[in-house]
């Protein structure tokens, strides 16, 4: 059912030349958020053993940010279908260059985990608006080929956050703390460049609340499902009363969640859009993308440094064969989209050499070759490149514009839960699959348990001889066994990937008659028709016809607040 609304006059049609610059705006706000990241991949080893810190607690400073932008990002992305995207973007990056310099100023590893969730906030917005704006201006036929550019974007983030941050911890006069305060210029930049480029019209629907209280259920419920994956097994048994607790409890507030997303007027989680073939299938797909993404690529810096000993930049520079894949791929499979207007085989191919590349990763310890574990990493890249990104484009050419904001933080809600998810687990495996090696390895070594003298496993600084190679061994040979869990959950995205069904991408905004035509579909009988009938955004099928009742779909479209799509 629509609701009414209501579009600010003031905001003018953006150009052609006023879309590229605020394309590269958002292109700029994009790298400040994923760079946040992976700046530290490579440095948190270092920045957790000069604050004494504890395998749980490196997992927990990725968790928290993850956590927290997983929460936020539906409500940012309700926002935007209620106000200013502009003005959410900027509000964002300020929110995540406070989390910056409370990350750099943090004294101990848990003041640096909320630091790195009250940062998570910013980066929700801006994983989920910069979608949100970009589909706002651009069709989806057309947004193949600037998907490449967002790649581009990625792998650039991706390569050059994990080599600063290794130059940044290497470098005595710098320090780990500026990993964080690095961010906070580029932000200011991004901030300046989207204040002068960003033209984006105002849609604001009458009568609309946020549904605070399911986001808050949502939240707790998973939060309390992550600390228990990051305690069983350590602090208490799989099969103990405390498992018993915390599942059941985690269970039932999501359950409450689910119902109360069903019967409020406007949910966090809009159930009637997940519910759609192709959104289902595309969150289900991008849940099994993110989980072994984000599960598997964020221990490879540890993987690099303490398996096998090399320093913080050479960790980056090893990456590079992911980031190399994601780069290509993306920019590749984007103009093959925008040319064919077909998505769904770059989908189905990239989640299959995801699965490939993390089955080459799952045979790797710390004597591997550098030569096979680039291959398994470059397969890795090419299968996010394919499909992380497209599956966010398959969603939003399935609704219309007035949903846009509801749908990609969906997809981006679901996603960032996968990577918050198997972070978290994966994390809590290597760490119990760790302290079993190290145990086992100790005895055989005949080395005295206290030999540590109570440094934390990440300070290899502080252990001896004997215990510092007992520790890389553990570590290098525990990291393969993540990559084969890896592989298994993205297996998940091929199955979802095989079941979208196949569509042309429509070549305007928004849903329409239009679209339908230019789809090659009819504009009387084709899907994107039934659809626009559907929402009531005034198509040739509103009328029965096959022909386009432009003057009776552009008041529905005002009704809608929606703007017409420009020619």
């Amino acid at each position: 059912m629509s609701v009414p609304a209501t579009m600010k006059p003031d905001e003018a049609e953006m150009s052609p030349r006023q879309v590229r610059e605020a394309f590269a705006g958002l292109l700029l706000v994009l790298f400040v958020s994923m760079i946040s990241g992976t700046i530290v991949s490579t440095a948190l080893p270092k920045i957790i053993g000069a604050l004494n810190g504890s395998q749980s607690q490196y997992t927990w400073v990725v968790t928290a940010t993850l956590l927290a932008a997983t929460v936020t990002t539906p409500i940012w992305g309700k926002l935007s279908d209620l106000y200013s995207k502009k003005l959410l973007v900027q509000i964002s990056i300020v929110i995540f260059v406070v989390g910056s310099l409370l990350s750099g100023m943090a004294q101990d590893a848990g003041q640096l985990i909320g630091a790195r969730a009250f940062q998570g906030i910013g980066v929700g917005g801006l994983q989920a608006l910069v979608q949100v704006a970009i589909a706002a201006m651009i069709p989806p036929r057309e947004r193949g080929r600037y998907n490449g550019l967002l790649g581009g974007v990625m792998a650039v983030a991706t390569v050059g956050g994990p080599l600063l941050g290794g130059l940044i911890v290497d470098t005595s006069w710098l320090g780990w703390r500026w990993c964080f305060f690095i961010g906070v210029p580029i932000s200011i930049i991004a901030l300046a460049v989207l204040q002068k480029t960003l033209h984006l019209a105002t849609v604001r629907r009458a009568n609309v609340k946020i549904d605070y209280l399911g986001a808050a259920l949502i939240a707790v419920g998973v939060s309390i499902l992550l600390i228990w994956v990051s305690f069983v097994g350590n602090s208490f048994d799989w099969l103990s009363w405390q498992t018993a607790v915390m599942v059941g409890v985690g269970l039932v507030i999501l359950a409450v969640a689910v119902w109360v997303e069903a019967r409020v007027a406007e949910p966090i989680v809009p159930l009637d859009i997940i519910r759609r073939r192709t959104t289902a299938l595309a969150i289900l797909a991008s849940l099994a993308v993110g989980m072994a993404m984000f599960g598997g690529a964020v221990f490879l810096g540890q993987y690099f440094q303490i398996g096998r000993g090399y320093s913080p930049t050479e960790a980056g520079l090893l990456t590079i064969p992911m980031m190399v894949g994601v780069l290509f791929s993306s920019a590749i499979s984007g103009q093959l989209i925008s040319r064919s207007g077909k998505i769904k085989p770059y989908i189905v191919a990239g989640t299959v050499i995801l699965v490939i590349g993390f089955a080459m990763l799952s045979t790797i310890d710390h004597a591997t070759s550098l030569t096979y574990l680039s291959g398994g990493m470059l397969l890795v890249g090419v299968g996010v490149g394919m499909s992380m990104q497209n599956l966010v484009l398959a969603v939003q050419n399935d609704v219309p514009l007035r949903d846009l904001g509801a749908a990609s933080s969906s997809v981006a809600f679901f996603r960032s839960l996968g990577g918050t998810v198997g972070v978290s687990v994966l994390g809590a495996i290597l760490a119990n699959r760790i302290t079993e090696d190290i145990t086992s390895k100790m005895i055989a070594a005949g080395v005295p348990a206290g030999s540590g003298d109570g440094a934390s496993n990440l300070n290899l600084a502080e252990l001896t001889g004997p215990m510092q190679q007992i520790v890389r061994a553990a570590y290098g040979d525990a990291t393969g066994h993540i990559f084969l869990i890896s592989a298994g959950i993205a297996v998940l995205g091929i199955i979802a990937a095989l079941l979208l069904k196949p569509t042309m991408l429509r070549s305007t905004v928004d849903i329409t008659s239009s679209a339908s035509t230019d789809n090659g579909t009819g504009a009387s009988t084709g899907k994107d028709t039934g659809t626009a009938a559907d929402n009531g955004t005034g198509s040739a099928a509103d009328t029965g016809t096959g022909v386009d009742d432009r003057d009776g779909g552009e008041a529905e479209l005002q009704n809608a607040g929606v703007r017409e799509p420009r020619s």
